[in-house]
């Protein structure tokens, strides 16, 4: 017996382990280190924007888009753009070179480089969520950043905001940018940029959409959206969905124009 449990474990395969592991394994270790490294973001956040130039510069832009540039839109400025999740990716691309622009972004870490990207464009960038739900509920960086934006119309800058709340329900407005119309005084831009040819990642909870280069291209700019200074919270919530209505439109208009009759 105890010869063959000695033959036994004489023919039994040795199995060589990498002194630092599985790939896997070291793919996990140098993940994070890479994640937060400033050098490796600012190379990712380089390509990104240069992609998005390189959209930008293969689409052509198709008869009935909007005409941003030349103050067209001067008797609502400053106003608050208002965007939706997955659909707002060639906006820094499409903003008007000199005119100042302050963006809410997340807070959350995946956002960062979305962050750093649009300070290539020269648009300000400020951290923080105003989509909730209620804006009694909002949180301390959201309250922060609203207050920020504020004060970035008073000063004259327009301001950019995804309007739908993050991992909840797809283009439906939150009331953040509905209280920020309210106190600041100034009118929501409902904004929708739609290419030709783009990806749109199915599996994503808002199907963000990939622009792709050599396409056309469309920009629209819905109804305006005023917000009374004494609104309350009937008022707020019908504001809300004509913020939604308005986007909702605005976003199937530049795809109609980019797309063709179907």
């Amino acid at each position: 017996m105890e010869h063959e449990a000695v033959k036994g474990s004489a023919t039994r395969p040795v199995v060589k382990r990498h002194p630092g592991g599985t790939p896997k394994t070291l793919w996990r270790k140098i993940r994070e280190p890479l994640a937060q490294s400033r050098f490796v973001k600012n190379i990712i956040v380089g390509l990104l924007a240069q992609f998005v130039r390189l959209v930008r510069l293969t689409n052509r832009v198709v008869d009935g888009s909007a005409r941003i540039s030349g103050g067209a839109y001067a008797e609502f400025e400053p106003g608050i753009i208002a965007l939706w999740h997955g659909q707002h990716l060639l906006t820094p691309a499409y903003y008007p070179k000199g005119r100042p622009l302050v963006a809410m972004v997340s807070r959350s870490a995946d956002a960062e480089l979305n962050a750093l990207m649009i300070e290539k464009f020269g648009i300000e960038a400020v951290r923080g969520s105003g989509g909730r739900d209620s804006s009694r509920h909002l949180d301390k960086g959201g309250a922060k950043a609203l207050i920020a934006l504020k004060k970035s119309l008073t000063a004259g800058k327009n301001v950019a905001m995804i309007a739908d709340i993050p991992h909840g329900t797809p283009r439906d407005a939150g009331l953040g940018i509905v209280l920020l119309a309210r106190l600041s005084g100034r009118p929501i831009l409902p904004a929708a940029i739609a290419t030709s040819r783009r990806k749109v990642l199915e599996k994503s909870w808002d199907k963000t959409t990939i622009n792709l280069p050599f396409g056309r291209s469309s920009i629209i700019v819905g109804a305006p959206v005023f917000v009374p200074a004494n609104a309350d919270e009937a008022e707020m919530e019908r504001k809300r969905q004509e913020v939604t209505a308005s986007l909702n439109a605005a976003t199937a208009e530049a795809y109609r124009l980019v797309d063709g009759p179907k």
